[in-house]
């Protein structure tokens, strides 16, 4: 085992809230270890937001010049998905490579470590081989995983994720969509480049969380774009065979598709981090942080992780207040932040860590 290593503060997770607690302490002065395993700023610009939007613009072009006929001219239109492709890796996602990422970081005055982090007790973290002693915090950011239905089969078929449908270089043939914000986003951006879509959900209408209008307005547009919509239809199975996706839903009807992809949600994943070693619970399904965002003594979250508002523009989950970074310098929790355009909060004290 190497030397333990001395330092202020061990952020494990790099994505949105992590990169962004790192950089301020670092800022600050402090000795500040970010720990990534794998792209630093995490789901957002390499896999979602940013990705998805290049796919969804150039999707909105296609259906606006399609609209053209009958209303002030006539157009020609061939979809070609090349150039998005090209665009999703040359300029949003450095062909998922976040050198540039890590640079910013490392100029701040912060050490960036690559691996696989865990709480090994008290104020100590391990990484691959490497252990650090941690003076003031740890701030655990790693952020969420999709949430993949138990349909019966699923485990054994290569389905895609939003990872998989963001980063193809040519649209499915045919696709089966399972449900969600993200899916039904991916949906339409896939269709109007002439992939043939049909979207399952289980609950009786698109979009279960929004006002019931959203859904039916939602179904009633993808409807009229050419999507198949299946709403109130529970996937009770699915096979993968001859390259096609075959899907069960209950009454026992079957659809196919060249590419299934899963957009069932997000949660946040405990395992692994060594929070049974601090006496947290390893096994539930978030952080439990108090109102400053605190888990343990020496120990806070940050972002998706506390299963708190899981979408990287809510500020008010992620410690991004004026004097946000004032836990760490002077051994205390960090606050929430304001909601964008709201009056800036009264500074508080807070309880020594």
């Amino acid at each position: 085992m190497a030397r333990e290593q001395e330092v202020d503060v061990v952020v494990i997770g790099m994505g949105v809230g992590g990169e962004h607690v790192a950089e301020r302490l670092a800022e600050e002065g402090l000795d500040v270890v970010g720990v990534e395993a794998e792209l630093v700023g995490g789901e957002c610009p390499y896999w979602a937001c940013i990705p998805s939007k290049v796919m969804i613009r150039a999707g909105n072009l296609l259906a606006e010049a399609r609209r053209v006929p009958g209303m002030d001219g006539e157009t020609q239109v061939h979809a070609d998905f090349a150039p998005v492709a090209a665009r999703i890796r040359d300029e949003a996602t450095d062909n998922w490579d976040d050198q540039v990422a890590v640079d910013r970081f490392t100029r701040k005055g912060g050490h960036f470590v690559r691996g696989r982090a865990r709480l090994a007790g008290s104020g100590r973290v391990e990484v691959d081989g490497q252990s650090f002693a941690v003076r003031r915090g740890v701030v655990l950011a790693t952020g969420s995983r999709p949430q993949i239905p138990p349909v019966p089969g699923l485990a054994d078929v290569p389905y895609w994720t939003n990872r998989q449908a963001v980063s193809v270089k040519e649209p499915p043939a045919s696709l089966l969509v399972l449900g969600g914000a993200i899916g039904v986003e991916l949906a339409q951006g896939f269709s109007r480049f002439g992939t043939a879509v049909t979207v399952v959900e289980a609950i009786e209408r698109l979009l279960p969380a929004e006002e019931p209008e959203a859904g039916e307005l939602l179904a009633e547009v993808l409807q009229g774009e050419g999507v198949t919509v299946r709403a109130g239809a529970r996937a009770t199975g699915v096979r993968h065979a001859d390259d096609m996706f075959r899907l069960t839903l209950d009454g026992g009807e079957e659809v196919t598709g060249q590419r299934l992809l899963v957009a069932t949600g997000r949660r946040p994943d405990l395992s692994g981090l060594g929070l049974d070693t601090i006496g947290l619970d390893p096994t539930a399904r978030a952080l439990d942080v108090d109102g400053q965002m605190r888990a343990a003594h020496g120990v806070w979250g940050a972002g998706d992780l506390t299963g708190r508002r899981l979408f990287t523009h809510w500020r008010c989950t992620r410690p991004r207040s004026p004097y946000a970074t004032s836990w760490a310098c002077r051994a205390r929790p960090p606050t929430a932040g304001p909601c964008p355009g709201s009056p800036s909060p009264t500074p508080r004290s807070a309880p020594s860590a």
